[in-house]
């Protein structure tokens, strides 16, 4: 059996809060003792509620902050500093507007010193992975908001990665292209170039649509409720999962799992002791003539004869 790419090993994290002047600084804690693994070759995804950590546990895993306790292991090796066999794909797109798509996709191997036509084909060969081929010379303002996410995910490849983090990259972007960006990086991760990934969502359809394995974290301070196994066919841009009856089944117990969350984290406030009763409007006693009309003393309710 082949060890994981990735373990997180009980790993905590804590944040200050400056408090108003003159009073105590507080401190809270972001991450209670996180455990989980991420299998080579896997496509796993981290779920939990608003606010639980996962954007925390993920600077975390890239190298980008330090855990107060516990570890990251990446390849063998503990994670300190970010490891050069990660790539990252961010929310934000992060391209630089002054550049076009080509040398926005160059840009990592441009920082890394490799010479400007070994990168240059590098990034060619990209770009036309993520079915943007045409458009190397356009600007970021030039094209769409799915193709500037795609822009970003061409850029990560170059530096060929062992495995890609990727942090809600398509919450910004339409519930169309959404899908269709789902459907195309698994093809990319699952087919053309094969990547272990790790996912950040909030979204229990694309934790579905995309993963081997989903990762529940619980409440603030987070740690894992639970890991479960997506049993779909690996090749799901080619038929709809949604039709398939365990989508169903995984999305309502996932969904369970976070509105138990968000209820005992007291998201939606303390229930009612009393039930309130109906306000009902007071019956009007008079109505003002329709302009243009003037009033016949007929009941205005009343079906026009």
């Amino acid at each position: 059996m082949r060890p994981p790419l990735i373990s997180v090993e009980e790993v905590t994290k804590s944040f200050t809060k400056k408090g108003a002047i003159g009073g105590k600084d507080e401190r809270f804690k972001v991450l209670g003792g996180v455990t989980f693994e991420v299998k080579p070759g896997s496509f796993t995804s981290v779920i939990g509620p608003s606010g639980c950590g996962k954007t925390t546990l993920f600077r975390i895993i890239d190298g980008l902050i330090r855990p107060d306790s516990g570890r990251v292991v990446f390849n063998g090796d503990p994670v300190t500093a970010p490891p050069s066999k990660m790539g990252f794909v961010f929310q934000q797109f992060g391209l630089l507007p002054w550049r076009t798509v080509l040398k926005n996709v160059e840009f990592g191997l441009e920082l890394r010193g490799v010479d400007s036509s070994e990168r240059e084909s590098i990034a060619r060969k990209y770009i036309e992975v993520v079915g943007l081929g045409g458009f190397e010379n356009h600007y970021v303002h030039e094209i769409s908001a799915g193709m500037q996410q795609r822009v970003g995910l061409a850029r990560a490849l170059t530096i060929d990665p062992d495995v890609l983090l990727m942090d809600e990259p398509f919450a910004s972007v339409d519930e169309q292209t959404r899908q269709i960006l789902q459907k195309q990086l698994l093809q990319i991760v699952k087919g053309t170039v094969q990547k272990t990934t790790l996912f950040v969502t909030h979204s229990v359809d694309e934790a579905i649509a995309l993963s081997d394995e989903i990762v529940l974290l619980g409440n603030r301070p987070a740690r894992v409720k639970e890991t479960i196994s997506v049993n779909l066919p690996p090749e799901r841009w080619t038929y709809d999962i949604r039709a398939d009856p365990e989508y169903g089944r995984l999305w309502r117990r996932i969904w369970k799992f976070l509105e138990d969350e968000v209820m005992e984290a007291g998201g939606f406030g303390p229930a009612p002791s009393q039930p309130t009763a109906l306000r009902v409007a007071p019956e009007a006693t008079s109505h003002p003539p329709m302009p243009g009309r003037a009033s016949s003393g007929a009941d205005p309710g009343a079906p026009v004869q």
